[in-house]
């Protein structure tokens, strides 16, 4: 089945995103890693309670662009973003915005799954003991119900103190989810959290996605168009830097508004 016919099934769940709560509103974000401008004039709203997809060929500022929603690119040196960035009309690039709580808000998987040198129920309890709980009844509880969250109680619950790096590749990434809904995040980004694995792990993954977006808003890069048809309602194309266009699923899939749009999905280029 193509993209756009996958997409097609995606219309019922957008229930005219207009309407819903915008979590994120992104208006001219400029990015820069030194000289070079790595994203320009972005705007994009995000809506609560949806999964957002961002496409494009590689280097366009897919994940440029996912790291600015929790500033994570401030990790590197010589990098610089301006223009306006809300998380719940809040500007998170504030000198005032407390870095440590808005990664507690915003949390993040990355491409290749990166459990710690740690058991099972450490690498969960360790964001929440970062941010103070230590009693151990109340860790067990966070574990437990982050582990269910992610799908992966029933496959651990009875081996947590093993190392993690003995679970499967597709585990270990449902683990690095349970890792992050541990510190009750309101926002999971998901940077190609499914490129590294095989073809039923993503399918679980993509179950855990359409189950997760009840709870938190999510927003996915991916490479995989299929996967964007699949799972979003709303999907953004990045090319070279830009926001190309942006729009419910369906329709940027079936009737894109710009020409680079189409020769993309289409397969023209990329």
């Amino acid at each position: 089945m193509s993209p756009t016919a996958q997409a097609a099934g995606n219309a019922a769940t957008l229930d005219g995103a207009t309407k819903q709560r915008t979590k994120y509103r992104v208006r001219d974000l400029n990015f820069y890693y030194g000289k070079h401008h790595a994203l320009k004039s972005i705007d994009i709203d995000v809506y609560e309670h949806e999964i957002t997809a961002l496409i494009g060929p590689s280097g366009c500022g897919k994940s440029s662009f996912l790291r600015t929603l929790n500033r994570m690119n401030e990790v590197l040196a010589d990098t610089r973003c301006t223009g306006s960035l809300l998380l719940d009309d809040e500007e998170i690039y504030d000198r005032r915005v407390d870095v440590v709580e808005l990664r507690k808000r915003v949390g993040m998987v990355f491409q290749k799954p990166n459990p710690f040198p740690k058991s099972i129920y450490e690498n969960i309890a360790y964001g929440p003991r970062i941010h103070g709980v230590r009693r151990r009844t109340e860790l067990d509880e966070i574990v437990e119900r982050s582990l269910r969250g992610a799908a992966l109680w029933e496959e651990v619950k009875d081996v947590l103190k093993k190392s993690a790096f003995d679970l499967s590749g597709g585990q270990q990434q449902r683990l690095c989810i349970a890792r992050a809904l541990a510190v009750e995040p309101e926002v999971v980004l998901m940077d190609e959290p499914c490129s590294a694995l095989d073809p039923i792990s993503t399918f679980r993954i993509e179950e855990l996605m359409e189950e997760l977006k009840q709870r938190y808003t999510i927003v996915l890069v991916t490479h995989n168009m299929y996967q964007a048809s699949r799972v979003s309602q709303r999907t953004g194309f990045f090319l070279m830097g830009e926001l190309v266009e942006v729009g419910a699923t369906e329709d940027l899939f079936e009737r894109p508004k710009d020409k680079r749009t189409d020769d993309y999905i289409r397969g023209r280029f990329g």
